[in-house]
Order: C-alpha cells, then structure tokens, then sequence
C-alpha cells in the first residue's frame, strides 16, 4: 500500500531509483562488451537514476511494488558474435543485477543486523532494496514482450520459430496490462518473491556467518 510517510518515502525512493539504475545500467554495460556503443552514446552507461528514470514507472514502482524505467536501446547488429545470444544476454544482464544486489543487501543485512536500529534508516533501506530488487527482476523474467523474459525466452527458441515471436511482440504490452490489471501478476510475483526473498535472506545468514 502507497505510504505517505515522509520519513518512509525518503528510503523508498532512494531505493527505486538504485534499483532501476542497476538495472538498466547492467543491460547497457553488457550491449557495450558486445560491442554496441548506443548505450554509451546515449549516456545510458551510468548510475546517475537522472539517465533512466520514466516518471510513470517510478510512481509504479512506489505503489504497486512493480514499475520500469526507461529502456536502454540497443543495436544488436553491432553484438561480435551471434546477435541472438547477444540479446539474451542483454536481457539476462538486467534481472541477474537485481539479484546479485538484493544477495549483497541480504548478507550485509545478516552481518550488522545485530548493531542496527530495529526499524531504522539503514536496516528500513536493506529490507526494500532486497524487495524491489526481487520484485524488479521477477517482473522482468515474464515471458511477455517487451520485457526481459520475452528476449531470454527468444534467445532458446528455434530460428524457424522466432516469426511467432515477432508477431506475439505486437500484442505483449496488451497482454502485459491484462495481466496487471486481472491481478495475476501480482499473485504470482507475490508467491515466487516471498521464497526468492527468504532463500537469499538464507543465504545471506549462512555467508554472513562465515565473516
């Protein structure tokens, strides 16, 4: 639920916009060792939230737990190699980022936990990088176009099946805003973000433990 807080809203929102800085910097970063420069041209190469915020996904975000930035472009005929596996790793770049993050928050959450303030600035701050970032990542993976699934799940598809793709990419946004207006993406993410974010809580303990 939306929190008019200021005290809240002055993590929450730091918050979002790492999240989505990591984000889309992570997609850029690896267009540019593919050997695409868009990115680059287009300042899209930093974390400065300034270069990838979209208003209405950062409001998203804030609400609804689930939002997007502006998306990096690229040109995979600039990729070395095949550009199909270029565009996978492209996309897988963006959520594998949130991951790791919402792992590093986890462990330094498990290791100063103990000397923090219960409810506090810092512990208030790793718990919602650790939920947005889940969240983030999770939202991504759908399989839908044009979100980061769609080109991961075209990256393991047959070339002789990449025009059902193309043709599937003209109806996703559609599809995408049934799904969040239907509420079903909200039940799955739901689910699958609860035990994503106590598997990595998990991990951080057990890693953490051994500093």
């Amino acid at each position: 639920m939306f929190d008019l807080n200021i005290s809240y809203l002055a993590v929450l929102i730091p918050a979002i916009l790492f999240t989505i800085s990591i984000h889309e910097f992570s997609h850029g970063l690896v267009a540019h060792y593919l050997g695409d420069p868009t990115p680059s041209m287009q300042g899209r190469l930093t974390l400065n939230p300034l270069a990838h915020i979209d208003i209405l996904g950062l409001i998203m975000m804030i609400i609804a737990r689930f939002g997007w930035a502006k998306p990096v472009q690229v040109n995979p005929l600039n990729f070395r190699g095949d550009r199909n596996r270029g565009m996978m790793l492209v996309a897988v770049a963006g959520p594998l980022s949130n991951i790791i993050v919402a792992l590093l928050c986890a462990i330094l959450y498990n290791l100063f936990s103990s000397r923090l303030v219960p409810g506090g600035f810092v512990v208030t701050l790793f718990n919602l990088l650790i939920i947005y970032n889940v969240y983030l990542a999770l939202f991504n993976l759908i399989p839908v176009p044009p979100l980061d699934g769609s080109k991961i799940l075209r990256g393991f598809l047959p070339r002789n099946m990449h025009r059902y793709y193309y043709q599937l990419e003209s109806y996703g946004p559609i599809i995408l805003i049934v799904l969040i207006m239907s509420g079903a993406t909200s039940r799955i993410l739901g689910t699958f973000a609860y035990k994503v974010i106590n598997m990595l809580l998990s991990i951080g303990g057990i890693i953490a433990g051994r500093f």
